[in-house]
């Protein structure tokens, strides 16, 4: 028995065995009919009996899955960054966070097929409760965030969780992701959660801080997307904040997001790997500053990564003007565009409120708001 068994995805001796056991379940006959299109159910079955471990069913099988998300939904994956990375290291990949299942999915691809050492990533205990999709989590490398536990237990598994990454770090020279906050970016302001930094910091022990933070190479990523295949599916929660409402999700509401986030249409997708954070954790090494500025100072290094390496698409240069009722960026989208993105919203939403319709555009125009405070 290991101490991260609780978390850990599985081992590539279990394997096989954890896939056959979902291999005739309704969820994953949908998967392969949506993965292998025209193909019987026999052509799956006797390639999952090759499949002997993680690698395996990631370049094999999920690989595909996401290959046919972006020919089905997307008008095509670019990325930038990645050539400044060693292809032989492992890097912790602190990522703004969009969507439940693609965000991940998209940054392995571009590893995998840039030869580069793919991740182990972060999900919440939450997201799979059903049985499927944890046994399909653990199958995809994930290991588990857990949620919902008192205070004390929290301590107890942050302690867990931040060993076991730095585990996968430094001694099975695994990549990590992780989301740069809990839960998805829901208005479009991607910030990092302290809270996320404190307790990888757990891990440090006798380690002075900024050595710890410079040696699990942390990569900050921006994920973008011109479409949100979930925008719509985020207003409730946004308005129930704008009333200062508590905002309880219905049953079965994370899993339809993932559905949505999967099949929606996004248009264009961009990945960008910012450079390692090394000699700009330097710069913050003053002795007068306390253990909670410098994680703070940490967060804001990473955060002013993502945003400047965001990716702005016409849609959010379009809600900024509809916003701000300016044409200041009017030479970024066509008009054509400018009706599509018009049209989306006032299909989806109800038009006739002012509130709902800022919510909307704030969530788009916000990473150009934020690459104007910048100096972008």
């Amino acid at each position: 028995m290991s101490k991260f068994d609780a978390i850990r995805p599985f081992e590539d001796e279990e394997v096989n065995d954890a896939l056959k056991s979902i291999a005739k379940h309704p969820m994953m006959k949908a998967m392969m009919q949506f993965t292998f299109p025209g193909r019987k159910e026999d052509f799956w079955i006797d390639k999952f009996k090759e499949i002997h471990s993680i690698r395996d069913f990631q370049t094999q099988i999920i690989a595909q899955t996401v290959r046919q998300i972006l020919e089905k939904s997307s008008e095509g994956l670019s990325f930038s960054g990645f050539e400044k990375l060693d292809k032989n290291a492992s890097y912790l990949f602190i990522s703004n966070h969009r969507d439940i299942i693609l965000d991940t999915s998209l940054l392995n691809l571009v590893l995998l097929e840039g030869g580069f050492v793919m991740t182990s990533s972060a999900i919440g205990d939450n997201l799979v409760k059903k049985d499927f999709l944890h046994i399909l989590a653990k199958l995809n490398r994930n290991f588990l965030v857990e949620r919902s536990l008192s205070i004390r237990e929290q301590l107890g598994s942050s302690r867990l969780l931040s060993e076991y990454i730095v585990t996968l770090l430094q001694k099975e020279n695994r990549s990590v992701w992780m989301a740069q906050r809990e839960g998805r970016t829901k208005d479009g302001n991607d910030a990092t959660q302290q809270g996320l930094l404190k307790m990888l910091a757990m891990a440090a022990d006798n380690e002075p801080l900024i050595d710890f933070f410079k040696n699990l190479k942390i990569v900050p990523l921006s994920i973008s997307y011109e479409y949100d295949p979930t925008d719509m599916l985020k207003m409730p929660q946004l308005m129930a904040q704008s009333r200062n409402e508590q905002y309880v999700k219905s049953k079965n509401e994370d899993f339809n997001t993932m559905l949505s986030g999967v099949l929606g249409q996004k248009k264009r997708i961009h990945l960008h790997a910012g450079s390692v954070l090394g000699e700009e954790l330097d710069l913050l090494d003053s002795p007068s500053e306390n253990k909670n500025k410098l994680l703070q100072s940490i967060a804001q290094l990473i955060d002013q990564s993502i945003i400047k390496n965001y990716k702005l698409w016409p849609t959010n240069y379009i809600a900024y003007n509809l916003m701000h009722q300016t044409n200041k960026f009017e030479n970024h989208y066509t008009g054509e565009e400018k009706q599509l993105f018009i049209r989306r919203f006032e299909m989806r939403l109800d038009a006739s409120s002012s509130a709902v319709k800022q919510s909307f555009l704030a969530m788009y125009a916000n990473p150009v708001i934020n690459q104007i405070s910048l100096g972008n």
